[in-house]
């Protein structure tokens, strides 16, 4: 007789073990990050939006996974697809055989994008921007790839090649030739990079994830022209921004834009399978996939596994029926207006900004004398240290999960599951409104917690 194996049963049993075993087996760095800032609650489940540690309290997510949790945690109807295809005993992965689950689920993201023809299916985000890449140079017989300032693209060798941020990119190289930046909402920048007709694709965020740096009005339908002018591929990286982040379900819809690639991700899993997507024209497709030799020139081994592909079926379901993408438009507004009311009243909160459910909200140096010391002495011990005295006492006494948008950032970017409802965002609103009215106080415990951190950070450097 076998006997059942009970995942639940061995969670509850090892879970006052997890920085024993992380420490051990895993990255031990993380666990020494939590204990530091006293993020080391024990989460015990989670639902919707919603977390709940080892006593019970809960708490209002506001980074889903970065951004996987567009539904929520453990949607139900997300969580009766995966049920129903392991039930089903389906075939799954045969490999010399059609998905017929990845074929419904390219249909359904083909009629939200349909001026794009063809989808590619990958396991991450990462492995779409590898597709692409490949898909760029096959298509146009160029080797260079021109990339925006602070993006983010991935961390695996072509992604971190096009990744903006030294502190992903230090010790790693050399990277990936034939790839270079220029800034972001820089125009004539793009135009001289392109000029040389060598350029393969041009890599762009919407709107970037670190520092939810915002494009200029005219600057996406801007890329747009430059890219058909000089032969280049024009490619949106919406793994966070797409799927009904921004209140549409692509941000470049906001800009009434049509690139010529399209990279998805995070959301399309339910937060359950890891899943992505690059959807493009069928002109470049079949410039990879060219012969019946080459069908299988570039693919990933569990890509169109059957719990994926139900996963995004599942979310595009939901997204649908419960008008997810239309309530993120909604509550993105109201916490915008609501937090951008602020700026007046206080001198470090300095901007508001973001589309959806996707926002930043950016801190800055003070003009009153004391207030400035203490920034000062901050910024000295550690660029961007400032967003920790908001970001720990919103998780410590609000019960809120946040995080700095990057390295040495003074934005923090609140990305929650776009089913959070006005009482959420009332919550978010109150919570901000205290912590970033105590830390107008000093001397008061915000400072006091600072002096903590500036201590940790000489600590680290001695």
């Amino acid at each position: 007789m076998k006997s059942k194996l009970d995942i639940s049963e061995m969670f509850a049993d090892r879970q006052f073990q997890r920085n024993a075993l992380h420490t051990r087996y895993l990255n031990e760095q993380l666990v020494r990050v939590l204990k530091t800032i006293g993020y080391d609650v024990g989460f015990q489940r989670g639902h919707g939006q919603y977390l709940y540690d080892r006593d019970g309290d809960r708490y209002l997510d506001l980074l889903s996974g970065f951004g996987v949790f567009a539904v929520g945690r453990n949607h139900p109807t997300v969580k009766d697809a995966l049920k129903s295809v392991l039930d089903a005993d389906l075939p799954n992965l045969v490999q010399l055989d059609l998905s017929t689950l990845a074929g419904i689920l390219a249909e359904r993201l083909i009629a939200h994008v349909p001026y794009l023809d063809k989808v590619f299916f990958a396991n991450s985000g990462t492995e779409c921007v590898e597709a692409a890449i490949k898909f760029a140079r096959a298509a146009t017989g160029r080797t260079q790839i021109v990339y925006c300032d602070h993006a983010y693209h991935g961390l695996s060798y072509g992604s971190l090649s096009l990744t903006g941020d030294k502190n992903f990119r230090d010790g790693f190289g050399p990277l990936l030739p034939d790839c270079s930046a220029v800034p972001f909402n820089d125009l004539p920048a793009l135009e001289k990079a392109l000029a040389s007709r060598q350029v393969a694709a041009f890599f762009v965020e919407p709107i970037q994830g670190k520092g939810v740096n915002m494009p200029d009005d005219d600057y996406l339908s801007g890329v747009a022209a430059l890219c058909k002018r000089y032969g280049t591929i024009f490619v949106a990286d919406e793994i966070q921004t797409g799927m009904g982040r921004t209140g549409r379900f692509l941000a470049v819809e906001h800009w009434n834009v049509e690139p010529d690639m399209v990279l998805l991700s995070k959301a399309l899993s339910g937060g359950h399978v890891p899943v992505g997507a690059v959807l493009t024209r069928k002109a470049i497709f079949d410039k990879t996939f060219d012969r019946m030799d080459r069908a299988v020139v570039h693919g990933s081994t569990f890509a169109k596994n059957d719990l994926a592909m139900a996963a995004g079926i599942a979310v595009l379901d939901v997204m649908k029926s419960e008008k997810v993408i239309e309530n993120a438009a909604a509550r993105g507004a109201q916490l915008i207006s609501a937090l951008s009311a602020m700026i007046p009243r206080y001198e470090l909160l300095k901007n508001v900004r973001g589309k959806g459910l996707m926002i930043g909200v950016e801190f800055g140096p003070p003009k009153s004398l004391t207030l400035k010391a203490s920034w000062n002495l901050l910024e000295t011990a550690s660029k961007g240290l400032f967003c920790q005295l908001i970001t720990i006492p919103l998780f410590k006494e609000h019960k809120i999960l946040s995080q700095v948008s990057g390295h040495a950032s003074h934005t923090i970017k609140l990305i929650p599951s776009l089913t959070i409802t006005n009482d959420d965002c009332k919550w978010i609103e109150t919570a901000f409104d205290s912590v970033i009215e105590a830390s107008h106080r000093v001397p008061g415990a915000i400072w006091s917690l600072g002096k903590t951190l500036v201590d940790n950070a000489a600590r680290k450097t001695a």
